[in-house]
């Protein structure tokens, strides 16, 4: 496992890192998760990030068993605030009650004093900003949180936090969380130069494409029983956007690449994105051990610019590049 700095901090953090958005408390059983967590563990992974919405709090539960009896200073744990996590008014967004009680209720299910990083998992337009920093900053001073970091929130919104903090003393954000792939370009544009500038890392999800980028799904054949294009709890959605024929042969295309390099297409999808000198860690889920095996392959990678370059050739036509795909509700869920 190769490590690299979270940021500009002093925050180290495993090039791959293990997330389990729609996999414990939801698609996985229990031993299945801790199987997987097991496994992580096992490759080399410190780095475990999950959200107090995932499968409806019951995946920092899972995630916090499945690590119990671990040394917690050689781990960490990132979860996240933002959507909702119960029936009131107040158990969304980003107001200070929301974020002070959803950080007790997160380390409680994770069974943990503290958290490595706490995220802000979208923009929070009906909360002032200041509000939502301070209240961060109060978690940071008690302990409770070690570092702050946003998802999905575009280059202007981390601009102003940004700004903000500097102006109040606040403890500033230290990375963004995004969705990123050969497929899923969005944050190159703005993003990514505001972070580089700023000392702001990419903790990046769906690195795979949701999977298309392991060649799993071919043009014209039904979809394989179990994928995640079968999933209705959150997954066919997602991957949808990736369907077309033209996206599914193209992606074909991308394996003589692969087998050049001695890589599976979910090593080089994974190591493309580390290419990238702003990534800190790419977030890698898993319903079977194996998969994580052959994910953590990916660490350590290097592909050359001619690598990238017919990377760029049989994907160009159909990568996302536009920076106002990334946004967030313009009103609470």
């Amino acid at each position: 496992m190769e490590f690299r700095n979270l940021g500009r901090s002093g925050l180290k953090v495993s090039e791959i890192a293990y997330g389990n958005w729609l996999t414990h408390g939801s698609q996985v059983e229990e031993d299945a998760a801790r199987a997987c967590v097991r496994a992580a563990l096992d490759e080399g992974i410190t780095t475990f990030d999950t959200a107090d919405v995932y499968a409806g709090t019951r995946a920092e539960e899972v995630l916090g068993r499945a690590l119990r009896g671990q040394r917690r200073e050689g781990l960490e744990i990132f979860t996240k605030v933002f959507w909702p996590t119960g029936p009131g008014m107040n158990d969304r967004g980003l107001s200070r009650k929301h974020i002070i009680e959803s950080i007790d209720a997160s380390l409680r299910r994770l069974e943990t004093d503290y958290v490595d990083l706490y995220q802000a998992h979208r923009f929070d337009h009906e909360t002032p900003l200041e509000e939502t920093l301070r209240a961060f900053d109060d978690l940071v001073r008690r302990g409770k949180v070690l570092y702050v970091g946003v998802s999905e929130w575009r280059a202007e919104e981390i601009e102003r936090a940004l700004k903000i903090a500097d102006e109040m003393g606040f403890d500033r954000i230290v990375s963004n969380q995004p969705q990123y792939s050969m497929l899923w370009r969005v944050i190159e544009g703005e993003i990514v130069p505001l972070c580089e500038r700023e000392g702001v890392g990419q903790i990046v999800w769906s690195p795979i494409g949701q999977g298309v980028l392991t060649g799993k799904y071919k043009p014209g054949q039904p979809l394989p029983a179990g994928s995640r294009a079968t999933d209705d709890k959150g997954g066919a959605d997602m991957i949808r956007r990736y369907m077309s024929d033209d996206h599914l042969a193209r992606v074909q295309e991308l394996k003589p690449i692969a087998d050049d390099l001695g890589l599976s297409m979910a090593q080089l999808a994974i190591a493309w994105t580390l290419q990238n000198p702003n990534v800190a860690a790419a977030i890698v889920g898993a319903s079977r051990p194996e998969q994580v095996a052959d994910n953590v392959k990916a660490a350590g990678v290097k592909l050359d610019a001619d690598v990238l370059k017919r990377v760029d050739d049989v994907l160009d036509p159909v990568a996302i590049r536009d920076p106002a795909r990334t946004g967030s509700p313009p009103r609470r869920p």
